[in-house]
């Protein structure tokens, strides 16, 4: 049924289907996603992010159904789609365009540099399982989606029947777009049945829900029998404490209480990260009733497809009775004060699913329970008096693990010590203050670069949080070999490996043209106190280790040593090659180490080899595409001790790939 007028929209069933059957088809599907890279599948997310945009109005109607205002649902939407954009946007930057994702450091096994060892990351070859809420039909499945597809594996989405009539919708259109492999997402709209029976090993299970049925299936036999990995986002009481500093003329107190009312009325309270809990000093809870009773005055309820509509209905009738009981339960230790029904704009008070803003107040919060383990999951608040901030961080604690909280004040000690206190049972904290209120993003608003997860009665789990969200897709496997072998593994030179070294200046070949393991020896030159006194003079560094002939023989050297980056800067003398050619800029410097002093009458050579490349999209406006070359530098004294070590970037030029846009259309992103 719709949320607002209690009509029939459609009918879902999972009768007939074959479970089983459809977790062994995405495991086989499967195969085509892993043998794409990276930036294969990240090229794909963005391409369906823009053809999903396209088609946005059609998703805009469907939401207005389940209750949604505009407002509410661009979040939902826009701010899914988006998500695929951000993941997309992430794995191009900062992954290989490769199969595999080597993580972390090398490491060093044996004394003679002859056996390394280096983590990778591959796809794990099932399937990803994704049990979303009702709240957001399609962000809720488009930031699982998003990672899985780009960690290489395929999903199957089981959507919360209540709104899964627009999860279909914009499921139909990604089928149909043909931009993704098929099998790649499948989707279940009716009930589950028995699909965890039959997960396995190499799947994964991920699910947005309550807590008491995250604790069952964390159980579930299938799950626990075959290790399969189980990430839980849980609904949680979710608090925000307005500062003992702030006084009611300050603009934090607008804030905390405009950020209160937000939260309780944006998507009509049934947000899993919403202020369930507004911790008040005591002195102020009067002013801060009043106003919220402002604020929440000027919100009008009703049909949420009208424009003078601010808070549209719950989502079901039967979830409007569902928080109705759990405001009576919470009257036992709590009194309501501020309720009261809004004259409709639009909507069936019978048949719709309508709920009036409800603020309660709890005396008594340190000793009270049903605050902190009853969540009315509608446009409900408790407010909550506290006198010290030790108190206050203690009742935040007593939810036992919030998605997300926050702290409005502008008193960085007391925000530190709030954050520092509420840190260990939150997954992300906001500092709300008059500083960042122009640009902030809200108490209650997940973004993809950041955690969204929390523990204890939030669910223990994590998703988004940048990359990190790729990785729960992925097997972590140790690779111990010689750098040779490793690096043919890996793609990336490892030290100590076979280098190749040509007639031809590495910096005279083009991106297509390097190889990783290409080497270049260059001529050696012997540090004099001329070249220290001149750099010292055209830098303006004259620190005593370099120039100081007395302060250094006393210094950790015991004698004058050469500036750092005057040896950067010679070795950039030996290695480049000065002529105009394929590499067009020098694009950064990274991991740089000064590991041994080279003092007057020393001699060095440097030694560039290629580490790795990486192909860049041609952005609208550029004609010449390009790529970035990162080179190992590794600068020696006469004895062949290393003195220095450093990775450079290159941007090199590169030939037109299937990936470029016509040369005549330049403007056209790749």
């Amino acid at each position: 049924m719709d949320a607002v007028y209690g009509r029939p929209v459609a009918v879902i069933s999972s009768e007939g289907v074959d479970f089983g059957g459809a977790l062994a088809y995405g495991r086989k599907a499967g195969g085509a996603l892993r043998r794409m890279t990276f930036h294969e599948r990240a090229r794909a997310l963005k391409a369906l992010g823009a053809f999903l945009m396209e088609r946005k109005e059609a998703y805009y109607a469907l939401s207005a159904l389940t209750g949604a205002t505009r407002r509410d649902s661009w979040v939902d939407i826009e701010g899914g789609i988006g998500t695929l954009f951000s993941y997309a946007s992430a794995a191009r930057r900062e992954l290989p365009d490769e199969r595999f994702w080597p993580d972390g450091r090398l490491e060093r096994l044996g004394r003679e540099g002859t056996f390394v060892g280096r983590h990778l990351l591959v796809p794990r070859e099932g399937v990803a399982v994704q049990i979303n809420a009702f709240n957001f039909p399609v962000w809720g499945m488009l930031e699982k989606f998003a990672p899985a597809f780009i960690g290489g594996m395929p999903s199957l989405v089981k959507p919360a029947p209540q709104t899964a009539y627009l999860t279909e919708r914009v499921v139909r259109d990604i089928v149909a777009s043909g931009l993704i492999p098929e099998g790649t997402l499948q989707l279940v709209t009716g009930e589950p049945g028995s699909l965890l029976d039959h997960v396995e090993e190499q799947d994964v299970v991920a699910f947005t829900g309550s807590a008491a049925t995250a604790a069952k299936l964390r159980v579930h036999p299938a799950i626990v029998g075959r290790s399969v990995p189980f990430n839980a986002e849980a609904d949680s009481l979710n608090a925000s404490v307005l500062g003992l500093s702030v006084k009611p003329e300050d603009p934090e107190f607008a804030l905390f209480v405009r950020e209160v009312a937000r939260e309780m009325t944006g998507k009509a309270g049934q947000k899993c990260t919403a202020i369930r809990r507004a911790l008040v000093p005591s002195h102020l809870v009067e002013a801060v009733t009043e106003g919220l009773r402002r604020e929440l005055s000027k919100v009008t309820l009703g049909d949420p497809a009208r424009d003078d509509v601010r808070m549209g209905a719950l989502v079901s009738v039967e979830q409007r009775e569902r928080v109705r009981e759990t405001l009576e339960k919470l009257q036992q230790e709590a009194r309501v004060v501020i309720s009261g029904e809004a004259t409709l704009l639009g909507g069936d008070r019978e048949k719709g699913a309508f709920l009036d803003p409800t603020v309660l107040l709890c005396e008594t919060p340190l000793t009270a329970k049903g605050p902190h383990e009853l969540e009315a999951f509608g446009p409900v608040a408790t407010l909550l008096p506290y006198d010290s901030l030790e108190d206050a961080i203690h009742l935040t604690k007593l939810g036992r693990g919030s998605l997300a909280g926050s702290i409005v004040s502008r008193d960085r000690a007391e925000a530190t010590e709030l954050v520092l206190g509420m840190a260990s049972s939150h997954g992300r904290l906001l500092v709300l203050n008059r500083d960042n209120a122009k640009e902030n993003t809200g108490h209650g608003s997940p973004l993809p670069q950041l955690n969204h997860g929390g523990p204890g009665r939030a669910g223990g789990g994590s998703e988004l949080g940048g990359l990190s969200a790729v990785r729960h897709h992925m097997n972590r496997v140790a690779v111990q070999a010689d750098p040779t072998t490793l690096t043919s593994i890996t793609r990336e030179f490892v030290p100590g490996a076979e280098v190749t070294e040509d007639v031809v200046h590495p910096f005279r070949k083009s991106f297509d043209e390097i190889q990783v393991g290409d080497s270049l020896l260059t001529h050696r030159r012997t540090v004099t106190e001329a070249d220290i006194v001149n750099f010292a003079g055209l830098t303006g560094d004259h620190f005593y280790a370099h120039v100081d002939e007395i302060g250094a023989r006393e210094g950790i050297f015991g004698k004058r040593v050469a500036h750092g980056y005057f040896l950067i800067s010679a070795a950039a003398g030996q290695f480049v090659s000065p002529a105009p050619g394929p590499v067009l800029a020098n694009y950064g410097l990274e991991n740089l180490r000064f590991i041994e002093p080279v003092g007057i009458g020393d001699t060095i050579r440097t030694r560039l080899t290629c580490k790795r490349k990486i192909r860049k999209d041609l952005r609208p406006g550029e004609t010449r595409p390009t790529g970035v070359v990162e080179w190992r530098s590794e600068i020696t004294n006469q004895d062949g001790v290393l003195v220095a070590t450093y990775d450079i970037l290159t941007l090199v030029e590169r030939a037109r790939d299937e990936f470029d846009p016509p040369a005549e259309d330049s403007s056209v992103q790749a």
